[in-house]
């Protein structure tokens, strides 16, 4: 597959995420490796919605998070994608999004629970970044973001929101989705009682 293929994947990625409400305006980024390059990235441009990435205004960074090539302005939260990329070889596309009910979530503290099937997606576990709320704007940050991730698949940042990675970009897409809809669920089943019944002893 070649590199303009590559970068169709990550148009649709962003459309596909748009759809599902993950956009939040221009906030959102999504990036994947170049194929045959794992020391390079294309990634969303800044300032630009998941809908309105093109072969034209997309980036190209490195490792350090420099761009490289791509008529777009180079995202200002790059470091979180570049630092991930650094320290997870396994990882070929990284999402970051603030997805109402992930966002919601990660300002209780609370871990997710095994409630649904798209909560055991995430059975290795859902970390917590809480180094800072503030935006990852520095390679330091985006250090400890990848830190905080670890081995799994997503890491809530604390009132922020979610990063999310997979070995393809199909893969990190549907684990967003997929982990707003088990945020969504835990938080209606306590909305609804259900967690405190069920930490009750039995008779």
């Amino acid at each position: 597959m070649n590199a303009n293929e590559f970068k169709q994947k990550l148009i649709d990625a962003g459309r596909i995420l748009e759809a599902q409400g993950q956009g939040d305006l221009t906030r959102g980024h999504v990036s994947v490796r170049v194929p045959g390059d794992p020391t390079h990235f294309f990634m969303k441009p800044h300032s630009y919605g998941f809908d309105e990435i093109t072969l034209e205004n997309m980036v190209t960074c490195n490792l350090e998070g420099e761009k490289v090539a791509g008529g777009g302005r180079k995202h200002s939260e790059v470091y979180i994608h570049s630092e991930i990329f650094k320290a997870r070889p396994d990882v070929n596309s990284v999402i970051h999004t603030h997805p109402t009910y992930a966002v919601a979530l990660s300002a209780t503290g609370q871990p997710l629970k095994p409630l649904s099937q798209a909560s055991v997606s995430f059975f290795d576990g859902l970390p917590y970044y809480t180094d800072t709320i503030e935006l990852i704007r520095s390679r330091e940050k985006g250090a400890g973001l990848a830190r905080a991730l670890g081995k799994c698949k997503a890491v809530l940042l604390r009132n922020h929101g979610v990063a999310v990675v997979g070995a393809t970009i199909e893969e990190a897409t549907i684990l967003a989705i997929t982990l707003e809809n088990a945020c969504r669920i835990q938080l209606a089943a306590s909305a609804g009682g259900a967690l405190a019944r069920c930490s009750r002893p039995s008779r």
